[in-house]
């Protein structure tokens, strides 16, 4: 029985999304085609018939668990306009998503994977990434600084994202539950204080 194309593009999508929350909670090379086939609830034979690969099929599922990471970043920052960044951190630097595997944060899961992909996957994080920093950049008031291009204002959006992701992976790397918790206290300190002690943007020229 043929599929109809309508059928096919929800299967594809399916398998994109099953896979997602797979290669978080198990790696790029931690299952295989067919496991990841049957967690979509399909035979390994159809596979092919949808992707070119499972390069093809790692650069596109990374690229959607970045795109539900970005949503939870945002959702997170719309409930509390006031203080967007403290509702993030206090999101993403929690015990809870520190727990989470196959929902977590991808950067986090699957980011030293991603550095022994081929050009087409760190094309996918790449393009998380510069979201990444500029949702940071906004939030701590630089994203139109003189110069935001490259310096000084992406800079400490960077040495942010890069805070949060490296306290995530630390705490989820440790038995000790105290450390762990200890590891994500100490960044979203960090995070606050270096974003609390950054300059006013320039003002309005007269």
């Amino acid at each position: 029985m043929r599929v109809s194309r309508v059928q096919a593009e929800e299967n594809r999508q399916t398998v994109i999304n099953v896979a997602s929350r797979l290669f978080r909670e198990h790696g790029f090379d931690g299952i295989g085609l067919k496991d990841l086939m049957a967690g979509a609830g399909m035979t390994q034979g159809a596979f092919y018939k949808q992707f070119d690969s499972k390069e093809d099929l790692v650069a596109q599922a990374s690229r959607r668990a970045l795109q539900e990471a970005l949503g939870r970043w945002s959702a997170a920052a719309a409930s509390r306009p006031d203080d967007p960044l403290a509702a993030v951190v206090d999101f993403y630097l929690s015990e809870a998503h520190c727990a989470e595997r196959a929902e977590g944060c991808p950067v986090v899961a699957l980011g030293s994977d991603a550095a022994r992909q081929g050009p087409d996957v760190r094309a996918s994080f790449e393009g998380g990434f510069k979201e990444y920093l500029a949702l940071v950049g906004g939030w701590i008031g630089e994203a139109d600084a003189e110069g935001s291009e490259g310096g000084q204002a992406n800079s400490k959006a960077m040495a942010v994202l890069a805070t949060m992701v490296g306290a995530v992976l630390l705490a989820r790397a440790v038995n000790d539950k105290e450390m762990s918790r200890q590891f994500l206290e100490a960044a979203a300190d960090s995070v606050m204080n270096q974003t609390a002690a950054a300059p006013p943007g320039p003002q309005p020229r007269q």
